[in-house]
């Protein structure tokens, strides 16, 4: 463990124990997760003791499925997912995969657009008997209306959040509400909250909903961006050391090379 994940180590500890931690987040998707990042995050999550939720690429990613069952996921999450029949292929895969009644896994898809808003109602049923909960994603909602990414905390998009909150808390599903949870999300959370809310998600750490109604919502915040940049860091060294572990070798060889060359073109 390198001294920048022993410090994330830390943030996640302090982060479980005074700031509603529940989990850390990976994303097959947008996110792009390298099996060997999400092999890093699931080792910081273990020795913290928290979850971990990973985003999968579509609705019916079996090889993401198995991927997730390989390694050990605590909440899967399916990403655009617009219709009843999108939502049935996706609880189908996890049928495949998981079989029919998992045991320590929870399934949820994202509500990402005004077209999964406009056809909750048709995939309520299969989601109540079949899956576990929705994640609301407010950015690309917001952006699906053709409104600027900064208007997600405007009062159409808590509406439409509410929504869900409501179809949730009647159909006992889950809520997580996402989309650039920063300190100005507040108000917004505290009214979901209402209503119901489980869950909600910076882009690295998912907390217990609870935290809304707490008197540190913004130092919860802050050190979820302070993990997130310190994960981001890590990435980059890591990375740049990898590119670099060649180098010397790297130059050793092109100096072979161009001799080797020279040779040939005295000898012609």
């Amino acid at each position: 463990m390198s001294p920048t994940e022993a410090r994330m180590l830390d943030m996640l500890k302090k982060g479980r124990d005074h700031h509603g931690f529940v989990a850390v987040k990976a994303e097959f998707e947008a996110e792009g997760t390298r099996p060997d990042e999400l092999l890093r995050l699931l080792d910081l999550a273990r020795r913290a003791d928290l979850k971990v939720a990973l985003k999968i690429g579509g609705c019916e990613a079996v090889s993401d499925l198995h991927a997730s069952k390989l390694y050990g996921t605590d909440y899967i999450i399916a990403p655009m997912v617009e219709t009843a029949y999108a939502l049935a292929k996706f609880a189908d895969a996890r049928d495949k995969v998981y079989g029919t009644d998992p045991v320590g896994t929870e399934f949820l898809f994202n509500l990402e657009t005004e077209a999964t808003l406009a056809a909750l109602d048709t995939m309520l049923p299969t989601a109540a008997e079949r899956l576990d909960g929705i994640v609301f994603g407010r950015v690309d909602f917001t952006l699906s209306k053709g409104m600027p990414r900064g208007a997600i905390n405007e009062r159409t998009i808590t509406d439409a959040v509410l929504v869900a909150a409501e179809a949730c808390r009647r159909h006992h599903l889950d809520l997580v509400v996402g989309g650039s949870v920063a300190i100005e999300a507040a108000p917004a959370l505290r009214e979901i909250r209402q209503v119901r809310l489980d869950r909600f998600e910076t882009r690295k750490v998912v907390f217990d909903g609870g935290v809304v109604e707490g008197t540190d919502f913004e130092g919860a915040i802050a050190l979820a961006t302070a993990f997130e940049l310190a994960w981001l860091e890590n990435k980059r060294d890591l990375y740049r050391v990898i590119a670099e572990e060649d180098a010397s070798r790297i130059a050793m060889m092109r100096e072979r090379t161009a001799r080797a060359h020279a040779r040939d073109l005295v000898a012609a």
